[in-house]
């Protein structure tokens, strides 16, 4: 799976679950600055990257560096390129 196909798989992931246009989700966006998530909002989202990408559960320890939609698709990218 390229970047790019990433990025697009977790665009739509993401318009989906806070109810917005893919347009609206750029790789630049923070999700609690510009997406408005909360702490649930992010624990859904990440449960929803471990499952369409069926890379296993995300460590925890990973997670404060998870704070824009580029973030998630460099951290995807790496973990899929395993």
């Amino acid at each position: 799976m390229t970047t790019e196909e990433i990025y697009q798989k977790l665009q739509e992931i993401i318009a989906e679950q806070f109810a917005l246009d893919t347009e609206e989700v750029t790789a630049e966006s923070s999700f609690v600055d510009d997406l408005g998530a909360d702490s649930v909002d992010l624990m859904e989202l990440v449960m929803a990257m471990e499952e369409e990408f069926d890379i296993g559960e995300i460590d925890e320890d990973d997670l404060p560096a998870l704070k824009t939609v580029g973030d998630c698709v460099r951290y995807l990218t790496a973990k899929l390129s395993d």
